[in-house]
């Protein structure tokens, strides 16, 4: 059993989250940074993020630091690591937690992010980043094309309405390989995951390609896997 005077003697760490903020554009796969703000490493390349308040969750954190950045709430997050190494933050003893997000980049604040300083960046060209952050977004990378493996992610990267041409399009950039245009089309229709409009896009065909939209995830076949390993 723990004593209260163990736990006053025991040394204080500093916790904090790292967002690794992933959006979708003229079809590259981008990462929101921006100029880190403090010593050390001010005015180098970092990720987004901030401390843990004593009075919330980790993941309540991650929300706090999207909403200021972004102008959103309520976007799709998830945990992918924790940092703790004790040199990993070379002004204090910090542990922090990455998410990912993937966000409509048409949807959020523009103004907002421009405020911030913050910049978004092809994940095929990125600056160098500060302390792990590099670390932090392949690891990142890996966890989003595994979950792309398994379930369509371009509800939260696409506009509602989208061709299978932008879906594909989408996946190369997510998994930065060409996939063949008949194969993947014919995998994502037997998911079932998507509903065909009367809408075609006439200006990036020639014969007018239909527009579709996502069902709910609740009416997904998820024994079908998208991608092969």
């Amino acid at each position: 059993m723990v004593s209260q005077q163990e736990y006053g003697s025991q040394e204080k760490h500093l916790l904090a989250v790292d967002c690794v903020i992933f959006g979708y554009e003229r079809g590259e796969l981008k990462l929101l940074l921006f100029k880190r703000q403090l010593e050390p490493e001010k005015g180098n390349w970092s990720l987004i993020g901030g401390w843990v308040e004593p009075n919330e969750t980790i993941e309540q954190a991650a929300e706090r630091v999207l909403l200021k950045i972004t102008g959103l709430s309520r976007i799709f997050q998830e945990e992918v690591k924790v940092f703790s190494a004790p040199d990993r933050d070379p002004g204090g003893r910090v542990v922090s937690i990455a998410f990912y997000a993937l966000i409509d980049i048409k949807s959020h604040d523009k103004e907002l992010v421009k405020q911030y300083g913050a910049q978004w960046w092809p994940v095929t060209k990125l600056p160098e980043l500060i302390f792990d952050h590099a670390q932090m977004v392949n690891f990142s990378l890996q966890k989003l094309r595994k979950k792309a493996s398994f379930d369509l992610v371009g509800a939260d990267l696409l506009p509602p309405e989208f061709t299978i041409t932008q879906l594909r399009q989408l996946y190369n950039s997510i998994f930065t390989r060409e996939f063949d245009p008949g194969n993947f089309r014919k995998k994502v229709l037997s998911l079932n995951a998507v509903v065909r409009l009367e809408e075609k896009d006439t200006l990036d065909s020639k014969k007018g390609a239909y527009y579709f939209t996502f069902k709910k995830p609740d009416e997904i076949d998820v024994s079908v896997r998208i991608v092969n390993s």
